[in-house]
């Protein structure tokens, strides 16, 4: 049986109020019962500390359900952030869906 993937797109700016709408629709794909949550983040512009503890919030409920989170399509911006802050220790950053697709899908599919 194969996993059942879940794409989320971001867009602007991920701040405290996008923040808690990612958390709840997170919230929401993991009861419908995603197995692999993905963060597209290629439209986000911006970050800040709000939005940040977003993601570690997302993160945290996936690890809850028996989910996996990743995140793909950084900015370098974003990608800067994440560096400094050290929660691209946390996450597993893809360089865009494709990537994504080519390293866990295909790794899946091989089980």
């Amino acid at each position: 049986m194969s996993p059942k993937v879940t794409v989320i797109e971001l867009d602007g700016i991920l701040d405290g109020i996008r923040g808690n709408l990612l958390r709840r629709e997170v919230s929401n794909v993991l009861e419908s019962g995603a197995d692999i949550v993905l963060i597209d983040m290629k439209h986000v512009k911006f970050i800040d500390s709000s939005g940040l503890g977003s993601l570690v919030s997302a993160m945290q409920l996936a690890r809850g359900a028996n989910a996996q989170l990743f995140i793909c399509s950084i900015s370098e911006q974003v990608k800067m952030l994440f560096e400094l802050t050290k929660v691209n220790k946390i996450f597993q950053i893809f360089a865009d869906i494709n990537d994504f697709k080519n390293n866990i899908i295909s790794a899946l599919n091989e089980t």
